[in-house]
């Protein structure tokens, strides 16, 4: 542990009904490579998903960022905002795969490309590709 960043990793969970649809569009479609898995009184697979932040924001923010992507409030308490090279692309390609489409591609604000997407399993996703390349999006976060 460094004193500046105390947590090394931030992992997000997914409890699902149906492991191997859900591991195959995580692992298989969107990409994101396995890291480790387990099968020992139960099945768990590890995969990377690149740089993690937790983004909190309020009801409010929860709302106006609902009304962007989607045109009225839908998402639960917990949405995950992936970071992708093209996100409409990726949505396309998540959609053939099961996913739902449920707003977008739009362009925020804060200039990101979004895409929200209801997966098969797990929770809702919101898939960003920043419209300027070179800079840092501030929406990169759960």
């Amino acid at each position: 542990m460094t004193a500046e960043f105390p947590v090394q990793e931030v992992r997000v969970s997914l409890t699902v009904d149906d492991f191997d649809t859900a591991l195959t569009f995580y692992r298989d479609t969107l990409g994101l490579p396995e890291i480790e898995a387990y099968a020992d009184g139960g099945r768990v697979s590890i995969l990377g998903a690149g740089r993690a932040t937790i983004e909190i924001i309020d009801e409010q923010h929860a709302a106006e960022v609902d009304d962007i992507e989607v045109g009225r409030r839908v998402a639960g308490p917990v949405r995950l905002a992936l970071r992708v090279a093209d996100s409409s692309a990726t949505a396309q390609r998540l959609a053939d795969a099961g996913a739902t489409v449920i707003g977008g591609p739009v362009v925020t604000p804060w200039r990101d490309r979004n895409v929200r997407l209801d997966p098969p399993q797990g929770v809702q996703l919101t898939l960003f590709t920043p419209e300027d390349h070179g800079s840092q999006s501030q929406s990169a976060a759960v």
